[in-house]
């Protein structure tokens, strides 16, 4: 992720919120190598929500900065999953980490289901 002016605030630093745009491209990134695309999900009424993130800002990411996300499936379950993320400077120097808990869930309900039999195969197969 290369860090640009409008991700930043005055001081040219990133603002917060914005780490967890990037932590959210990357797990969709991670998902889309694994030929899982969430529009199609989303097309059988089934989506992939955030339920809980621990976050720990251990420095500062400045503008123009390349920054390498990482993320690795820590946990699954039937309906949910953990990812652990990293978010490094060029030099390997942790700028952010962080634990997300994903939910599954039915878009029409808004209820947690199971992660569809496929879609789970291909992330423990992935994980292992």
């Amino acid at each position: 992720v290369r860090i640009y002016y409008e991700a930043t605030d005055a001081g040219g630093i990133v603002y917060n919120a914005n780490y967890l745009k990037f932590l959210e491209r990357a797990r969709t990134e991670w998902l889309r190598q694994l030929g899982i695309e969430q529009d199609q999900l989303l097309q059988h009424n089934v989506a992939f929500v955030v339920r809980h993130i621990d976050i720990e800002f251990r420095n500062a990411a400045r503008f123009n900065q390349l920054l390498a996300v990482s993320c690795r499936v820590a946990q699954l379950k039937r309906a949910s999953m953990v990812f652990s993320q990293v978010i490094a400077d060029e030099t390997g120097r942790v700028i952010v980490t962080a634990n997300v808990t994903i939910a599954c869930v039915n878009l029409a309900a808004m209820k947690p289901i199971a992660i569809p039999e496929d879609v789970s195969g291909v992330i423990a197969r992935a994980t292992s």
